[in-house]
């Protein structure tokens, strides 16, 4: 069932981002009475699923869900119609009309992906509002949940004040992302600011690592699902809250682990708060140091109840969130233009993290959520309108960059150029290809 799930959601959200940015092909196409031969979602590569003609568009489904397209008479694409651009030019083609409006054409898809992923923040503030912490509220720092973090020396315990520059008001899941993708930490760790410098290519190394979380919020130590090797299922129970180890107190799940550590094949007294009562009971460590438990998870409502945090929410009017959803796709915007330019960067490593079909597949929650949909749809749609930008030629960028070229210098590049371009192209887009989703099978296969 969860696969079900996953998969209906990626499906809905890719096909809902294809129709759209063609979409954005076909309108400015007609509006120009342009003819618009066919208009397909995925590739309909010797035969289609579904297709029926209405006017002169042909309008189906393709069978090889890798994107879509809309084919317009004229234009030289990955159909490379060549009897058709060996006729003489008809006023209805892409190539008869002036630079100005193919250029409009050709944007179309892009403008669409764009305005697409603000209307979803403008809609995500209007109907859900902002649940944040803030930052002050960490009063004992964040959870480094990765070695490589820590190798770098950002450490438990430690408050993160600024990001390259940029103070950190409130503690949201970016920032994350923001520490991956950043030159300078500031944290402050028992009163004093430290400046820590990242290393060019720490982001390959964290690729490179089994553990793949960066920093959290500090937990308390719930119990959640207990292994049937553990030998404390006869004592622990799902749900408690364990608060002492060894006449210890324990706050956070990670104060655990050097308690554990230093009890390996112990058996230790421990104090757990089960419904809201103290209860002492003695927990067996195994040699691993662990107590084979899964982490369980507390709501906001349940932390604040408990002391941890006071989170805010701010509700927003549909005027008010016009600006907060801009700034939201801005920040997105530019969040992603900066993991472009690492990727394409080799010293950083971060091109081991470009994933494909697989990689988009899997950051769907197996459990329906529209919130976390339309936010993932939101952002793969900026990914969508990015990438078609980049002067490829076979994408959207491509065709941007020869018309740029025929509108500033008066010459039109020649069919047969144009025609070499979107084959040079293709490949290079069938390498990328085949490059992300060969990285998703290397994933696969070492289990990182």
């Amino acid at each position: 069932m969860e696969i079900v799930i996953k998969l209906s959601q990626f499906l809905l959200s890719l096909s809902l981002l294809i129709i759209l940015h063609e979409l954005g092909h076909f309108i400015p196409a007609k509006i120009f009475k342009t003819r618009v031969e066919k208009f397909y979602l995925f590739f309909d590569v010797k035969y289609s699923l579904l297709k029926k003609k209405i006017g002169e568009t042909e309008y189906g489904i393709g069978w090889l869900p890798l994107g879509g397209y809309v084919k317009i008479s004229g234009m030289i694409d990955e159909s490379m119609d060549k009897e058709q651009m060996a006729l003489p030019p008809q006023p209805w083609e892409f190539r008869s009309k002036p630079a100005w409006q193919r250029l409009i054409i050709m944007l179309g898809g892009v403008t669409v992906n764009f305005i697409l992923a603000f209307i979803i923040y403008i809609g995500m503030a209007y109907a859900y509002g902002d649940i944040y912490l803030n930052n002050s509220e960490l009063k004992d720092g964040i959870w480094v949940t990765s070695p490589v973090v820590e190798s770098v020396g950002i450490k438990t315990g430690d408050q993160i004040v600024s990001i390259d520059g940029k103070k950190i008001e409130r503690f949201v899941p970016s920032v994350s992302m923001d520490i991956l993708t950043s030159k300078v930490v500031v944290v402050e760790r028992n009163g004093e600011e430290i400046n820590i410098n990242m290393p060019v290519n720490f982001i390959g190394k964290f690729l490179d690592s089994d553990k793949k979380g960066v920093i959290t919020l500090r937990m308390p130590f719930v119990v959640g699902e207990l292994s049937d090797t553990s030998k404390n299922k006869e004592v622990l129970k799902p749900k408690d809250m364990i608060v002492s180890l060894n006449g210890t107190p324990i706050k956070y799940f990670d104060q655990a682990a050097v308690i554990l550590n230093a009890n390996k094949g112990k058996k230790i007294p421990a104090v757990v708060l089960r419904n809201l009562k103290k209860t002492p009971i003695a927990v067996e460590v195994n040699n691993e140091g662990k107590l084979r438990v899964g982490l369980g998870s507390l709501t906001e409502d349940n932390l604040e109840k408990l002391g941890y945090y006071k989170f805010s929410k701010e509700n927003y009017s549909f005027i008010e969130s016009i600006p907060v959803g801009i700034e939201k796709g801005k920040d997105q915007l530019m969040g992603y233009g900066k993991q472009l330019k690492l990727i394409f960067n080799p010293d950083t490593g971060a091109y081991k993290g470009v994933g494909g079909f697989a990689a988009i597949y899997n950051i769907f929650p197996s459990s329906w959520s529209w919130e976390i949909f339309w936010n993932i749809t939101a952002l793969l749609s900026i990914m969508l309108g990015v990438m078609n930008l980049l002067p490829i030629p076979a994408l959207d960028g491509g065709h941007v960059m020869f018309l740029l070229y025929e509108m500033i210098s008066g010459r039109k590049p020649s069919d047969k150029f144009l025609e070499n371009a979107q084959m040079i192209g293709f490949f290079l887009l069938i390498t990328l290809l085949l490059f992300a989703n060969g990285n998703d099978i290397y994933k696969a296969i070492v289990g990182k």
